[in-house]
């Protein structure tokens, strides 16, 4: 049996720092499914920290006061990988955004390699902004920036 994995490599601390698509997996709070959403506001604090940043109205804020379980999915290194463990809001409103944003720090209690057995990930997955390609770097910058100092 592989021993359990506990922190972010030096790759997926690089990772997490781009600001590329993750896949946050919670439990929600009113049904006790599995819940799934689209994030990309990723800041790795340390080898055992992931920040992220979500609107503070959104299901997922709910979700993790409910049940502080989470699993942040990601491609990266030309796999994918599963870096679980216990959620909690660190600051909210998160100060120096123009949008009312919920700062989570997730700390790391496992990380898994979950692409199945003889694959590898040719090309990450790219997204693209759908509005002012300015404007979304700026507030990417914002958030990038209070996540750093929250």
């Amino acid at each position: 049996m592989a021993e359990t994995v506990t922190a972010l490599s030096e790759p997926l601390m690089n990772h997490f720092q781009k600001q590329k698509l993750a896949l946050l997996g919670t439990i929600d709070a009113d049904t006790g499914a599995p819940s799934q959403n689209a994030i990309s506001w990723t800041y790795a604090v340390a080898p055992d920290c992931v920040r992220f940043a979500v609107d503070q109205r959104s299901r997922i804020v709910a979700n993790l006061r409910g049940n502080p379980s989470a699993t942040l999915t990601v491609f990266a290194e030309g796999s994918v990988f599963a870096v679980s463990g216990r959620a909690a809001v660190a600051e909210e409103p998160l100060e120096g955004v123009p949008f009312k944003l919920a700062c989570v720090d997730l700390t790391v209690e496992a990380v898994r390699d979950v692409m199945y057995y003889g694959s590898r990930i040719a090309a990450e997955p790219e997204v693209e902004k759908s509005y002012d390609k300015r404007a979304a770097a700026k507030l990417d910058n914002q958030v990038l920036d209070a996540m750093k100092k929250a």
